[in-house]
């Protein structure tokens, strides 16, 4: 079943007299459970559609429709709403606060949530215990590895239990052996807790991870060399 479809989708931006445009067209269908990895050469706009995927951008023309929501139709204040509630992120550095725990910063994207106090401190304790992690509960990021703070960042992208985690270079700042540990824990997340990957990597090893590989060439994507076929904008 297509959790999302993003169909027809274009992204410009203005710099000094020159349009830049870093998606033209593109198409892609990802189904509820897969996990997919996207590269492509520097500027190719993976990045940009990975962003546009998790509301933080907005097209400059095409559709996206996740579980059924047309978010291009979303205000910038539903979108927000929407984000919070559906989309996890996982970042290259971490992001994360450094005067907050590692509780209180997994704990923090649900504070936007229609959340109990109890209800919060259960999700915390799943997302953590998720990461092998709930003996550094109480410790700062100064006081962990690089290794430990991604995996504080990945508990903090699987608390709301999101429709779909999008991961931006997850691995682009870790040594050979923690990015094997982090890789080995994105596959767990997709296989043990069901949730749908999205990854931008650089990486032919991390990208055979998942489950399905892609490229973005020109504005064109590739699924084992094959382009994927293009398909009609739906008028609503």
């Amino acid at each position: 079943m297509a959790l999302v479809e993003v169909i027809a989708v274009s992204k410009e931006y203005q710099s000094g007299e020159e349009i830049i445009r870093p998606l033209d067209g593109v198409n892609l269908t990802i189904g509820e459970g897969e996990f997919v990895s996207l590269m492509g050469a520097s500027g190719s706009g993976k990045s940009t559609l990975l962003n546009l995927v998790a509301g933080i951008d907005q097209v400059t023309s095409g559709r996206i429709e996740i579980a059924g929501t047309d978010i291009t139709q979303l205000s910038r204040g539903k979108l927000a709403d929407w984000r919070a509630a559906h989309v996890g992120y996982i970042f290259q550095t971490h992001n994360l606060i450094p005067v907050l725990t590692a509780y209180e910063n997994v704990e923090l994207p649900l504070m936007l949530l229609p959340m109990s106090a109890a209800e919060r401190r259960n999700r915390v304790g799943i997302a953590l215990a998720a990461v092998d992690l709930t003996n550094r509960a109480d410790h700062y990021p100064r006081q962990m590895s690089g290794g430990q703070e991604q995996r504080v960042g990945i508990a903090r992208a699987i608390v709301a239990n999101p429709t779909i985690v999008v991961a931006d270079e997850p691995t682009g700042s870790l040594d050979d052996n923690t990015t094997e540990q982090i890789l080995t824990l994105l596959q767990r997340v997709n296989r043990e807790l069901g949730m749908t990957l999205l990854m931008v990597t650089h990486d032919t090893d991390a990208a055979s991870r998942a489950t399905r590989q892609l490229r973005l060439e020109r504005s064109e994507l590739y699924e084992n060399g094959t382009r994927l076929a293009p398909r009609a904008l739906r008028t609503a």
